[in-house]
């Protein structure tokens, strides 16, 4: 047993001595299934609080030859699985967090020479009895345990892209680092699995990566482990059932990041201070602070700033995520920085539409927390006021309620204002605070057409009306009221029974004056 060769399987013991430990054993079987295979190299990124480093410890503690870890994996999925018996505890396994590394070095060569050396010191311990042609040789000694002793390799790396986040403006550095990795693990048949976790894919190396043999898991493309990249919509269902919990608004806080086909995967360790707290709180900034966030958007490549207050007010942008470089400096337009701010955790991508949008509840705190920060005053305050304009609609008071968007208007400065899909950016950030009590739905499918914006109570708030808003451009507001009645958008809401609001809202482009007409009725 060393600190690296064949660690201690504690790590993966305190999960499961938590209160909370969800399984994700059958991560497991997909290792399994790609050993001594041409696969057999793949790099999991995902933000921090998903789970990252219980992933790590769970693989040591299963292949580790140093330990019989069948009581840990006791009950568990991959128990069930018929590789399970194969391969436990049958490997050597190296295990490196790379940021313990980089924190005791000066420089990135300090780094690699006491990874070599203490890798090869620890090997050396370990097999007393093998012959070794080149002693002083990390990598050879590698080849020479696995070929003697018949046990092969399992490498797992966390943090393995610190260096990229410490040293982000040293290219010489990063190269150096991938050339390391690189000699370590490529071609090479001792090998049986290299594991890498960390927040960012892997850097693009030049035309091509230096780690070229690894298949990449990301936010972007999860693959086959999208269930494993953080909690699913049935475990956060039953943890909710078993401390009592409301699972619409644990949903609403925490849901959001769309994998694969649609899986819905949560943040786990807001999720799991949620439970244990037994409170629907802002987790996000117990492990960052909004800072980190800020830096990338005061950048304002191509007009960042404008796509920003789109995804505030609920939107959705396309982007390209195929150019970004993988590291946190090479940005050659804003698709980049929002590629790298999906990686970080702060926005969700759909696969399917290739589009990112902001998650949840908890991550949009975090970027009114970062617009408040850099003087955003127009946004800032048409959030701010946000709350007496839910309560002027909610009194019909149509006169407040059209002062109240009007001045959301005109005090932003960021959109365009030249259609109905701009008034809605506006309405939406206007109605910022109707995200505490209800599910916004923009363009929701209803009887005859599109509803605009449907505001549907969650079950908490049972008390407060649903509402359709319908918007028009340079018409008329009871127009926009005439079409909700005439297409039945209705029918969106039939499963709602109680008070229902009939929202209409005009600009005049003429005049700059905003008209509302108010409408209640009972379904």
């Amino acid at each position: 047993m060393g600190h690296f060769l064949n660690r201690t399987n504690k790590g993966f013991q305190i999960s499961l001595n938590s209160e909370i430990y969800v399984d994700k054993t059958g991560m497991i079987s997909y290792a399994n299934s790609v050993l001594d295979t041409e696969r057999r190299f793949f790099c999991v990124s995902r933000p921090r609080r998903f789970g990252k480093s219980m992933a790590a410890n769970m693989l040591a503690a299963y292949y580790c030859c140093d330990y019989d870890s069948r009581a840990q994996f006791k009950g568990l999925k991959i128990e069930s699985d018929p590789s399970f018996e194969t391969h436990l505890n049958k490997y050597n396994v190296i295990f490196l967090n790379m940021q313990n590394f980089l924190s005791g070095s000066k420089d990135i060569e300090g780094m690699i020479a006491d990874i070599e050396e203490t890798l090869l010191e620890e090997m050396l311990d370990a097999y007393p009895d093998c012959k070794f042609r080149r002693p002083g040789d990390m990598f050879r000694t590698l080849r020479d345990i696995a070929e003697q002793t018949g046990k092969s390799f399992v490498v797992i790396i966390d943090e393995w892209d610190c260096i990229f986040r410490v040293h982000k403006n040293s290219k010489d550095a990063q190269d150096k680092y991938l050339d390391f990795l690189r000699n370590f693990m490529k071609d090479n048949e001792a090998i049986a699995l290299a594991y890498m976790t960390g927040i960012l894919p892997i850097r693009k190396y030049g035309t091509h990566s230096a780690l070229n043999m690894f298949a990449e898991v990301s936010m972007t493309n999860p693959k086959q482990l999208a269930e494993y990249m953080g909690f699913t919509d049935a475990e956060v269902r039953g943890l909710c059932e078993r401390f009592d919990m409301d699972y619409e608004e644990v949903s609403a806080w925490y849901n959001g990041y769309r994998l694969g086909d649609g899986l819905a995967i949560y943040s786990p360790k807001s999720v799991v201070d949620a439970m244990l707290d037994h409170e629907l709180f802002n987790y996000w900034n117990s492990t960052e602070t909004y800072e980190a966030l800020l830096v990338y958007i005061e950048m304002n490549i191509d007009g960042l700033k404008d796509t920003v207050v789109e995804l505030l007010a609920g939107g959705r942008k396309q982007i390209n995520t195929g150019k970004f470089a993988n590291d946190m400096v090479s940005f050659g337009g804003s698709d980049d920085v929002l590629t790298l701010l999906v990686h970080l955790g702060y926005l969700g991508y759909d696969k399917t539409s290739k589009e990112v949008f902001i998650p949840n509840k908890e991550v949009f705190d975090e970027f009114f927390n970062a617009v408040s920060g850099i003087g955003w005053g127009a946004v800032e305050a048409a959030l701010l006021a946000s709350d007496d304009l839910m309560k002027a609609t909610w009194a019909l008071d149509a006169a407040r309620v059209a002062s109240g968007i009007e001045n959301a208007h005109l005090e932003n400065a960021h959109l365009t204002y030249n259609d109905e899909n701009a008034l809605s950016y506006t309405l939406s950030l206007a109605y910022y605070t109707a995200r505490n009590y209800y599910t916004v739905i923009r363009e929701m499918p209803t009887g005859k057409g599109f509803a605009d914006m449907v505001f549907i109570p969650r079950k908490r708030y049972a008390d407060k009306p649903a509402m359709i808003v319908e918007l028009k451009w340079n018409r008329d507001a009871g127009g926009a009221i005439a079409q909700i009645k005439d297409k039945q958008y209705f029918q969106a809401l039939e499963e709602y029974k109680g008070n229902l609001l009939l929202v209409g809202v005009n600009y005049d482009k003429d005049t700059r004056a905003h008209e509302c007409v108010i409408e209640e009725v009972i379904l």
